[in-house]
């Protein structure tokens, strides 16, 4: 072997070892770079949040045929995470309704009568199912062993509101944060549970204790990566499940925005 070929191998074998290392620290590199390319999850094993609700209105949406009621839920919640990968973050969610308003419609009613008699009755506060204010005249005549008397006035007809406080809570329930590596998760939510009012609700004939269940959508938009900030609209039904005398149900559409925080 010449002295020429001598010096080549000399410089391979001191070449070799150059390359492979340069080979492993690119390699080191890439992979580095492919970890750090993954982003990380926007979402917490167990949360807490306070939220406010309301629904300016009611109607036969589904269920309930109680009208133009009005709710204002004021609440805490608990959430713990079940699984969660690239696509979905699936939660336990419960909540405690330790405030919890309903407001139903009343009838204030005048009657001016002027036949046969001059003279004026006031019914307040009727509860109804739903209430129109009216001005009505009435004339008719009424006949009572070979006599007949006719009767006639005005009736004045003015809607007011009652307003009725409760407490609730719903222990089953659950969350669906899609897409839980950005910042802002749309979301699906549910849950059941109960309502105890100071008084029966939506008519005298129904019932205080009602059960409850609302099923919505929404955004949860992450600030940081333990603090969120949701806004959603429920379809949210109270109803006694025919355990009173009348069960007219009420459905609301219920706008509400929730703070969390959590670990």
């Amino acid at each position: 072997m010449s002295k020429h070929e001598d010096r080549i191998k000399l410089l391979a074998n001191r070449f070799v070892p150059i390359v492979a290392i340069f080979a492993l620290l690119a390699g080191s590199a890439v992979l580095s770079a492919q970890v750090k390319s993954v982003a990380p999850y926007y979402a917490r094993l167990n949360t807490f949040g306070v939220f406010s609700a309301y629904s300016g209105d009611s109607s036969h949406m589904l269920l309930g045929s109680a009208q133009n009621r009005k709710l204002l839920d004021f609440g805490a919640y608990y959430s713990h995470r079940l699984l969660i990968n690239h696509i979905v973050n699936w939660q336990y969610n419960g909540e405690l309704l330790p405030v919890a308003l309903e407001s139903d419609p009343v009838v204030h009613i005048v009657l001016n009568e002027t036949s046969p008699n001059v003279q004026t009755t006031v019914l307040n506060d009727v509860q109804v199912s739903a209430c129109s204010p009216a001005l009505l005249s009435y004339n008719f005549d009424f006949s009572n062993q070979g006599t007949t008397t006719t009767f006639s006035g005005t009736e004045v007809v003015t809607c007011t509101r009652q307003w009725t406080i409760g407490e609730g809570v719903s222990p089953v329930g659950f969350q669906w944060n899609f897409l839980p590596r950005h910042k802002t998760q749309p979301f699906l939510i549910g849950h059941g549970g109960y309502m105890y009012s100071t008084q029966p609700i939506p008519i005298p004939n129904a019932g205080s204790f009602n059960f409850t269940f609302d099923v919505g959508a929404g955004v949860e938009l992450y600030r940081t990566r333990t603090k969120s900030i949701r806004a959603e609209y429920r379809f949210h039904h109270i109803s006694n499940h025919n355990t009173a005398n009348e069960n007219p149900g009420i459905d609301n559409g219920l706008y509400q925005v929730t703070y969390s925080f959590g670990k």
